[in-house]
């Protein structure tokens, strides 16, 4: 009885952060909430796509920082800074070799994910806002591997992104503005490579990381849906439609009358 009356006080103490933090924010009940959910008892492997891309995804923002220590973008010693790390720093080799063929990872992990959402029908009612930011997420990891090529400033990746401004510029009204906006001028130029490196370091992460952190909201608030095969039903019931929205247009003090 004393050891186990010392292991709850053990238990009180170890708790007592934590307990702080709850009180003030709301953090530790949430983080259960995000943490301990149902999940169908039927889902296989082909469902952990997500966590796969979310995973590549951390490695590419950690290896980023790392290299953005001693990447310099500028014209003149972009490509010598990307020797230097290739060559002379510790283990430079190695992060940069995760964060050049990690891109591609995570974008191929992202078209697997999306597949398996597609053919599982997991993108029906309600989770047709999740398919949306699941896209526009595809979209944006596209668009980061693409600033991210120009940034090494040799002839491969200056004439790989060329083509790429040439491509963009095809598209219909808005072509040759977002050809410009990218090349920061009529041709590319040397402030063509601090605008894609701004784009690749600050504008792009920031999105993707605001994207990911609804879409697992959304995940966490909906459920996980089960395969095709399963007896359960991958989504629910739609509700019937009233005529007004609650919260929107429907006082709840006038007991059902609208506003």
């Amino acid at each position: 009885m004393a050891a186990k009356s010392r292991r709850h006080q053990l238990a009180d103490v170890a708790l007592v952060p934590l307990d702080w933090v709850e009180e003030r924010s709301g953090l530790v009940g949430y983080t259960k909430w995000f943490l301990f959910r149902r999940v169908p008892h039927d889902i296989d492997w082909s469902q952990t796509l997500g966590a796969a891309s979310l995973t590549a995804f951390i490695v590419q923002a950690t290896t980023g920082v790392f290299l953005a220590m001693y990447y310099k973008p500028d014209p003149e010693t972009a490509y010598s800074s990307i020797q230097n790390i290739t060559e002379e720093v510790t283990l430079g080799w190695l992060v940069r070799g995760m964060h050049k063929w990690g891109a591609s990872v995570f974008i191929i992990l992202m078209f697997l994910h999306m597949g398996r959402t597609f053919l599982f029908g997991a993108y029906k009612y309600p989770r047709e806002l999740n398919w949306i930011l699941g896209a526009l997420l595809l979209v944006s990891g596209m668009a980061e591997g693409f600033t991210g090529y120009l940034l090494p400033w040799d002839n491969t990746a200056y004439w790989a992104t060329v083509v790429g401004i040439n491509i963009n510029a095809t598209g219909p009204f808005v072509g040759p503005f977002l050809a410009q906006f990218l090349q920061g001028g009529l041709a590319i130029n040397p402030d063509t490579l601090p605008k894609f490196y701004s784009l690749h370091m600050l504008v792009l992460p920031g999105a993707i990381f605001a994207l990911i952190g609804l879409h697992l909201y959304l995940v966490v608030r909906l459920g996980v849906s089960s395969p095709p095969w399963s007896k359960t039903a991958a989504g629910r019931e739609r509700r019937e439609e009233t005529g007004a929205r609650e919260g929107l247009i429907r006082d709840p003090a006038s007991d059902g009358e609208t506003a």
